[in-house]
């Protein structure tokens, strides 16, 4: 057919360069995310009860 091109829904380029950057700040975000530090704990040590709860006498 003449004159129809390969992109029936207009410049394809676009779309491709919206999908590549949506993927690189979905990986960005998630090596952000992977590389994040989690909140350190307090320095006063937990104490063990051995999983029974003990009651004032």
């Amino acid at each position: 057919m003449p004159g129809r091109t390969s992109a029936p829904y207009g410049r394809p380029s676009w779309r491709y360069a919206r999908a590549v950057a949506a993927a690189v700040t979905a990986a960005a975000a998630l090596i952000a995310a992977a590389n994040a530090v989690p909140a350190r704990a307090t320095d006063t040590p937990r104490l063990s009860t051995g999983g029974v709860e003990h009651v004032g006498k």
